[in-house]
């Protein structure tokens, strides 16, 4: 009778815990650090010598290069583990910043831009991680702290920023700052418990009874929390042989040991090409759908935000600045609402949805029809909650439907999906500002409730075949 070990990986709390604050850590300088730089490209890219025309052009190049490579690293990340790939990003960010530090052309300008437009995914990675590393039931509050730590970094980031600007050579400063910023991220992430948080326990059993120990030693830790699919600590069991364990072997999420960066080319290309292959032939089309509709309707709600308060109510730029300002400050600190407000739900993250997309219709039609900028003021109050809650709820179903174990490719599938609304948004806000300054939030109430409408049409199909199917990879 053959004899196989069957391996539980656990995460021990205190790990795990200390894991989790880092990556909070990270995520607030990673966009402190971005935030410094994105208000003061433009005026550099012309103070070298750029014609409005190519200023687009090169203003352009970051976007593009995000919506091709998002879903690719991504899903990369779920091949070559976690660790590997936030530290690449990382370093490989810093250098695209440092060269940004050093442009002194347009060409050099251009170059710097490459590797941060390839590799600028550290938040996607981030949210993948911490997917990996909570129970379903968690994943939308750790999600929401996450969100409003990085919230909090790109309101405090220009402050910065503008301040070195106004020094001679502030924005090489400011570049080098964000360089050494991503390389500080670098360093915590190497520095993190990984070793410290798997736990290894090794039991021999018979070839007969292997599978139903393993699954009871799961299952029953599962039900405990009221989940089948997911544990308060999750749980990852492989059954092999001791001669047959491979390196670069991962275990679901978690790819933390024996995963390296030098395994095969071929085979990294493969099950990356694999995974988005099975997301995207997944039956996923209606949440990504719903995406993209949401994101250009946000999108066009701040496309002309400052020129559309000028025409209608006489409000200075100052002014303005100080309503995105309080706008921005109370989205960062909704990330806090998102775990209270799951619980009220009851997790029910459809409804939530549904809910959130509603009323955020609601609020871009009545800052449309505004009559006064005291109205903006209450329709941008609670927009700032409802597009917060939104993000967290569409990201955390899209990981219910598709499964822990792509959250990788998921995640950046879905910021890829963000990125072609980048690219839409503003050619539709000219189209639209041509009739009226109330144009582009007008045509993002249609596609609201064209995104009402698919929700729900669709959410009834969720239900009906469970809000938690997994694409088996």
């Amino acid at each position: 009778m053959n004899n196989h070990k069957c391996r539980t990986f656990f995460l021990k709390p205190r790990g795990r815990t200390r894991i989790i604050q880092c990556i909070y850590v990270v995520g607030f300088m990673d966009l402190f650090g971005v935030s410094m730089i994105i208000p003061l490209l433009s005026h550099h890219v012309k103070a070298l010598g750029a014609s409005p025309t190519v200023a687009g052009i090169v203003g352009s190049t970051y976007g593009i290069l995000q919506l091709f490579s998002s879903t690719i690293v991504g899903s990369w990340s779920d091949v070559v583990g976690r660790r590997n790939s936030l530290l690449t990003c990382l370093l490989l960010s810093a250098l695209g910043y440092g060269l940004l530090g050093m442009s002194s052309s347009i060409a050099l300008f251009i170059l710097a831009r490459i590797p941060v437009g390839l590799f600028k995914h550290s938040l996607s990675i981030c949210r993948a991680l911490l997917s990996d590393l909570v129970s379903e039931s968690e994943r939308p509050l750790v999600m929401g702290h996450f969100n409003a730590a990085s919230s909090v970094g790109f309101i405090l980031g220009p402050v910065v920023g503008g301040y070195l600007t106004e020094h001679e050579g502030g924005f090489y400063t400011s570049s080098f700052t964000c360089a050494a910023i991503f390389l500080i991220n670098a360093g915590l992430v190497w520095m993190l418990p990984w070793s410290e948080t798997l736990a290894y326990c090794n039991g021999t059993s018979s070839s007969n009874n292997i599978n139903k120990g393993c699954h009871d030693n799961h299952h029953s830790k599962s039900a405990h929390n009221g989940s089948h699919a997911n544990s308060h600590l999750p749980v990852l069991t492989t059954e092999t042989e001791p001669h047959s364990r491979t390196p670069g072997k991962s275990y679901g999420g978690l790819r933390w040991r024996d995963v390296s960066l030098l395994q095969p080319v071929w085979r990294q290309l493969s099950s990356v090409g694999s995974k988005i292959h099975m997301v995207a032939s997944s039956d996923m089309w209606d949440l990504f759908l719903v995406r993209l509709l949401m994101a250009i309707a946000i999108m066009l709600y701040y496309s002309n935000f400052s020129l559309a308060m000028e025409e209608r109510f006489s409000l200075k730029p100052k002014m303005t600045g100080y309503l995105i300002s309080y706008s921005s400050t109370l989205g960062a600190l909704a990330g806090f609402l998102v775990g209270p407000v799951t619980q009220v739900y009851g997790n029910n993250m459809s409804a939530l949805l549904l809910h959130s997309t509603v009323l955020t219709c609601s609020l871009i039609f009545l800052y449309a029809a505004a009559p006064s900028v005291w109205q903006v003021l209450l329709t941008s109050t609670f927009f700032a909650i409802s597009t917060t809650i939104g993000r967290t709820c569409i990201t955390d179903l899209e990981l219910q439907r598709g499964g822990v174990q792509a959250s990788g490719t998921l995640i950046g599938a879905g910021q890829s999906v963000t990125a072609v609304g980048r690219v839409l948004a503003p050619l539709l806000s000219g189209l639209a500002q041509e009739f009226s300054p109330c144009g582009p939030p007008s045509l993002g109430v249609v596609l609201a409730l064209a995104a009402v409408g698919l929700l729900l049409n669709r959410i009834p199909k969720w239900d009906g075949r469970g809000t938690t199917k997994t694409i088996k990879l």
